[in-house]
């Protein structure tokens, strides 16, 4: 086994975890019971110690993957002059989900074969808590059994196994038209993981059927209404059902430069996210998503730390204690290490999240539900906080690990803050200090077009004091901070092509010291913000060039990792949640310009 390139990968889930299954139908991660547990197979992270799950043919063959229409059922085949096989997988959206009961957790396998015939490998070697603990085998007539503690893992096969090492194998010949059913349950509660509960046909049925019922609320009717869908299934994929929180991606430790340091956990729910995925997902008629992530998000304000500020990330079931350690047994993803479980900029000063924050609320205020009373009274201190605290240095959106700012960027989400506040008081009539917020807003603006205006370059910059450009300032026109035509704006967009673009590639930043080794890859979202930008301020044809070339660049199910190299490989978490919700914002706003557009210039 070797490393299969990220982009070879699909997902499935239940809304509590997920799992990524290669093309070459092994499964290489997946925790349980929810996604920042600790991993049964984790073979992406390393090949010899991390654990899998394959069905595959004997013999190499053509392989192809993809998605049954408008589901996250994953379809795998193996095409041989033999004949052709199938696999089939997905977890089941148990009814224990919508309930107060405890959904029972697994996946399953439907291993087909479609024409002539077709033999195939069976192995499972699961490797509990990271592969940090041990487990033991036990084999009975209904299948296999993996203990390790509590944990128990049952894989319920209707072919025999043989127990290999800490592991089953299986040596499985189908002919056309045959069918097996492979179920995979996990249980720490006592209960016999092997008992079946379920058909595994019928449970296919039922979980089509969810999927597309679910996905027949999408209002949007546009252009790129696939990758859309796609999008949308995904960032579904990614909630958290018993708190409505998302992760930021199912994955930790996908490098973002390969066989760098640059590995991080992505399965928290960070609150910089919250505007930018409410906004998505009320666009396109998923206000009841939008309504769970933001009763999320009020009990976060609800949690203050002493000095009155929030913490920048949050646990999916929204605990504040996320500390960094380092698995060093693994050796990373194509040696990319160190492999990190938590994360330590949890901690660090992030004076952005307040305007992700309020512009959230703003949105939802607008679009969804009017807010109540109680949660104003609770986001007023944090607007005092931001009163107190905007003109200091912090880390920035990108996390820096190489000391604070004064980062462009941070001062822009804190006149968001301030803006969206006052906008939000005086549409409600509630009781407020707009005087002394407008006060502060305007020596925000002010102090940002000063100190962060490079006259020389024509361009605002990344911070105070450097000359160095910044991608997030592609978002001055999306929070209407500026116009989007205004002269300082379109600089900076020219600017912004002709130093961090890529063919339609957007970096971040470029020769930027940020505390760690090695030059990061282009930044998916930061695409998305640039055909935005543009959109915004009128060049269409040039943002719809780089759009679609941008939806090139996603892998052959239409899922997009966080970055991508300058070869074009998908690096970085994976799928990452931000680089979804920033393809349905642009998709929404490019797609309503151009019927906009007169018809003469069509």
């Amino acid at each position: 086994m070797v490393y299969k390139p990220i982009a070879d990968y699909g997902l499935i889930g239940n809304m509590y975890t997920a799992a990524l299954v290669g093309n070459d139908g092994s499964i290489d991660w997946y925790c349980l019971p929810h996604f920042d547990s600790p991993s049964v197979f984790a073979a992406i992270l390393d090949e010899g110690k991390g654990g899998y799950f394959k069905i595959a043919p004997s013999e190499s063959s053509n392989r192809q993957q993809f998605y049954y229409p408008e589901t996250n059922v994953l379809i795998t085949r193996f095409l041989h002059p033999d004949g052709v096989g199938e696999i089939t997988d997905f977890m089941p959206v148990h009814k224990e989900n919508k309930g107060n009961g405890k959904p029972a957790h697994g996946l399953i396998r439907v291993l087909s074969c479609v024409r002539g015939s077709i033999h195939f490998r069976l192995e499972c070697y699961p490797a509990f808590d990271y592969a940090r603990r041990d487990h033991h085998v036990e084999i009975d007539g209904r299948g296999a059994v993996f203990r390790s503690g509590n944990e128990v893992l049952g894989l319920i096969s209707p072919v025999p196994l043989e127990t290999i090492g800490h592991g089953v194998e299986s040596e499985i010949t189908l002919s056309e038209g045959d069918s097996l059913s492979f179920v995979l349950r996990y249980s720490d509660n006592g209960i016999d993981p092997l008992e079946i509960t379920q058909d595994g046909k019928q449970a296919l049925r039922d979980t089509i059927q969810y999927w597309q019922g679910w996905l027949g609320q999408c209002t949007y009717q546009g252009r790129w209404r696939e990758m859309v869908y796609r999008s949308a299934l995904t960032l579904k994929l990614l909630t958290f059902e018993p708190t409505g929180a998302m992760v930021a991606a199912p994955t930790t430790s996908l490098p973002e430069v390969i066989g760098g340091e640059r590995n991080w956990d992505y399965r928290y729910t960070w609150i910089r996210d919250a505007s930018f995925s409410l906004y998505a997902l009320l666009r396109i008629g998923f206000t009841k998503e939008a309504g769970r992530f933001m009763e999320w998000l009020i009990g976060r304000t609800q949690e203050k730390n002493p000095d009155g500020s929030l913490q920048i990330m949050y646990g999916i079931d929204g605990r504040h204690d996320l500390p960094e350690e380092t698995l060093d047994h693994f050796e990373g993803y194509r040696g990319s290490s160190p492999v990190r479980i938590g994360n330590g900029a949890a901690n660090q000063l992030q004076l952005d999240i307040y305007g992700e924050l309020l512009d959230a609320i703003y949105l939802y205020n607008k679009y969804g539900t009017p807010i109540s009373y109680g949660l104003w009274t609770s986001l007023v201190p944090l607007l005092d906080y931001v009163c107190d605290h905007w003109d200091q240095p912090d880390e920035g959106i990108w996390e820096v690990r190489s000391g604070r700012q004064h980062f462009v960027y941070s001062k822009i989400m804190c006149w968001v803050t301030l803006d969206r506040a006052i906008r939000i008081a005086e549409k409600r009539s509630f009781p407020a200090n707009t005087q002394y917020w407008k006060q502060v807003r305007d020596k925000i603006y002010v102090e940002v077009m000063s100190k962060g205006w490079d006259r020389k370059q024509q361009s605002f910059i990344q911070y105070y004091g450097s000359s160095n450009l910044d991608a997030s300032n592609l978002i001055m026109p999306l929070v209407f901070f500026v116009s989007p035509e205004d002269p300082r704006m379109l600089a900076t967009l020219d600017r912004t092509l002709e130093y961090l673009v890529s063919d339609s590639l957007v970096f971040r930043y470029r020769n930027v010291e940020d505390g760690l080794k090695g030059q990061e890859g282009t930044f998916t979202l930061c695409t998305f913000w640039l055909v935005e930008a543009l959109t915004r301020a009128g060049r269409i044809e040039e943002a719809r060039l780089i759009f679609e070339k941008m939806l090139s660049y996603a892998n052959h199910l239409g899922l997009y990792s966080e970055e991508i190299s300058p070869t074009g490989e998908l690096i970085g978490n994976f799928p990452q949640a931000f680089s979804h919700f920033s393809l349905i914002s642009a998709a929404y706003n490019l797609d309503r310009a151009i019927d906009r557009k007169p018809s003469s210039e069509n």
